[in-house]
C-alpha cells in the first residue's frame, strides 16, 4: 500500500507540475494562453505577441500611507492642464488647442511622410517661445545629432533652448531627462529605443511596452509633455502592441501620398480635445507649413467651362473642403470597356455608372470611363456621389456645367439622392470661396440659412439633377 500511495503521489506531483506549465505562454494583445510558444496568436491572429508568462502570481497590497490624499473635484486646479500653443496652427487645431502639460502624444505615419520634420519644427518653435522652462529635449534613435542639425538648418528650426541627444538606450535617454529636466520631450522613435533590463530587440513587443511605460511614467511624474514618433506596419496600423495606443493620451495619424506635397493629420484618440478635426500641411524643401485653406489645391483653374468636371464639398472631420471630380469617356475598342479611377473608390464609381445607365438613361456600357480627382485628394465620403454622376453625364453629353456650381449628395441604387450631414456648412464654405449655385439633396429640414446671392436647388433623384443641368443630346 505504501508503494502504491507513493506512486500515486508521484503521479499527482507530475500532474500538478504539468498543469502549472500548461499556460506557459500568453498573448500580450488579448491574453490567450498556450502550452508552447507560437509565432502567431491563435485568438487575435497577431504576430510576435506570444511571450513566456511567469508561473508565480503576485498580489499588490494596499499602501499604509499615500503620497497625496484624494481631493474633491471642485478643489482641483484645472489651470495646471491648460493648453500651450505649439506655434503650428494646424497641429493645435487637431490637438484641441495645443500641448497639455504631462500629456503623451503618439504621432504615427509611413516612412518619409514628414513626422520627424514636423516634430523638429514644433520643438524649435516651442523652445524659441521660452514658454517651457528647462528647454526642449529631442531624442533621436534613427539619426545622429549632426544629421538632425542639418535638417534643422534646412527648415530653419535652430533654437537656443533645443537640445539634441542621439540615444538608442532607454536608460541613457531617461538620464538625459533627469539631467536637463525639460518641459517638452520628443522621442524619434519609440521603436528604436531599447532597455537592457528586458529581453528582445528594439521594436519588439516587450521592448516597446517597457520603453513606452518608462517614458510615460517619467512624463506624468514630471508633468512633462512628450511627443512620440511611431512606425506603422504595411497595413497602416501602428507597429507594436496595442497597449501603446491605450497608454498614451493622444494618437495622431500622419497621412500623405509621396507624389503630393499635401499632408493630413487626424486624431484617432484624444483625451483633451475632439477626434473629428483634420490638420493640413504642405511639405516642401524648406520644411513643413500649415495650410489653413487647402480647398484651392483640389480645384483646377480654367478660363472656360470644360465638360466632364464638377465641384463638390466634402467633410474631412468637421472641416469642409472643396474638391473637383473630372471624368473622361471614350468609345471602347474592346468588348469589355475599361473603368479607371484615381482618388475615388472604384467599386462605388462602377455602381454610379450602372445607376446612371439604368435610372437616368445615360448609355455608358460601350464607353471606357476615366474618373479622377484633382490634386491627388482621396474622396471616400458618399456625399461625393452626385458630383461624380454629374461629371460623368457632362462628359457623355459634352456639355459643361456652370463654373460657380457645386453639387453633393449620396446616390442610392434606386437613383434617389439621399441627405448628407453638414449641408449648411458645405454651402457656407462654397459661398465663402465665391461659388453662387448648389445642387443639394432634398432634406426634411431644408438646407438651412442661405447666404445672400446664393442659389440652392434641392433634388430627390439623380435624373432630376441631370435634367436640371444637362440638356439631353
Amino acid at each position: 500500500m505504501s508503494e502504491a500511495a507513493a506512486s500515486l503521489g508521484h503521479m499527482a506531483s507530475k500532474t500538478s507540475a504539468r498543469s502549472s506549465r500548461a499556460a506557459a505562454y500568453r498573448c500580450a494583445e488579448c491574453g490567450w494562453t498556450t502550452a508552447k510558444w507560437v509565432g502567431r496568436c491563435g485568438e487575435c491572429q497577431s504576430w510576435g505577441t506570444v511571450e513566456e508568462a511567469g508561473v508565480t502570481v503576485a498580489r499588490t497590497t494596499a499602501a499604509t500611507s499615500v503620497r497625496e490624499p484624494a481631493r474633491q473635484i471642485a478643489e482641483v486646479d484645472a489651470t495646471e492642464a491648460a493648453f500651450l500653443p505649439t506655434g503650428v496652427s494646424e497641429l493645435d487645431r487637431v490637438l484641441g488647442g495645443g500641448l497639455v502639460p504631462g500629456a503623451v502624444i503618439l504621432l504615427a505615419g509611413e516612412p518619409g511622410v514628414g513626422k520627424s520634420t514636423l516634430l523638429l519644427d514644433v520643438a524649435a518653435k516651442v523652445a524659441a517661445t521660452g514658454s517651457t522652462p528647462g528647454g526642449v529635449l529631442y531624442v533621436t534613435g534613427e539619426e545622429s545629432a549632426a544629421q538632425v542639425k542639418l535638417r534643422a538648418e534646412r527648415i530653419n528650426a535652430v533654437a537656443p533652448g533645443l537640445y539634441l541627444s542621439a540615444e538608442t538606450d532607454l536608460a541613457q535617454a531617461l538620464g538625459q531627462v533627469e539631467k536637463l529636466e525639460p518641459r517638452l520631450l520628443v522621442v524619434d522613435s519609440v521603436q528604436t529605443l531599447s532597455s537592457a533590463e528586458v529581453e528582445g530587440s528594439a521594436g519588439g513587443v516587450s521592448q516597446v511596452r517597457e520603453v513606452a511605460a518608462s517614458i510615460i511614467a517619467a512624463a506624468k511624474r514630471r508633468n512633462m509633455t512628450t511627443l512620440l514618433v511611431g512606425h506603422v506596419t504595411k497595413d497602416g496600423s501602428i507597429a507594436g502592441p496595442r497597449l501603446l495606443e491605450h497608454l498614451v493620451d493622444v494618437v495622431c495619424q500622419f497621412e500623405g501620398e509621396r507624389h503630393s506635397r499635401l499632408r493630413l493629420i487626424r486624431a484617432v484618440k484624444n483625451r483633451y480635445g475632439p477626434t473629428d478635426e483634420v490638420g493640413c500641411f504642405d511639405l516642401g524643401e524648406e520644411g513643413i507649413s500649415s495650410v489653413t485653406d487647402p480647398s484651392g489645391l483640389f480645384v483646377s483653374r480654367t478660363k472656360e467651362p470644360v465638360s466632364g468636371t464638377c465641384i463638390t464639398v466634402t467633410l474631412e472631420g468637421r472641416r469642409p473642403l472643396l474638391a473637383e471630380v473630372q471624368s473622361l469617356l471614350a468609345e471602347s475598342a474592346n468588348g469589355q470597356p475599361r473603368r479607371a479611377t484615381s482618388g475615388l473608390d472604384s467599386s462605388r464609381v462602377a455602381m454610379l455608372l450602372a445607376v446612371l445607365q439604368q435610372r437616368a438613361g445615360c448609355i455608358l456600357h460601350k464607353d471606357d470611363s476615366y474618373v479622377a480627382t484633382v490634386g491627388g485628394v482621396k474622396l471616400s465620403e458618399p456625399a461625393t456621389d452626385l458630383a461624380v454622376a454629374l461629371a460623368v453625364a457632362s462628359a457623355k453629353t459634352r456639355q459643361a456645367l456652370p463654373q460657380r456650381l457645386i453639387a453633393f449628395g449620396e446616390v442610392g441604387l434606386a437613383g434617389e439622392v439621399r441627405p448628407v450631414p453638414g449641408i449648411n456648412r458645405r454651402i457656407q464654405e462654397a459661398h465663402r470661396l465665391g461659388f453662387t449655385h448648389a445642387v443639394v439633396p432634398a432634406s426634411p429640414n431644408g438646407p438651412g440659412e442661405i447666404p445672400p446671392g446664393f442659389s440652392v436647388r434641392e433634388v430627390g433623384h439623380v435624373a432630376e439633377a441631370l435634367g436640371l443641368l444637362i440638356t439631353p443630346s
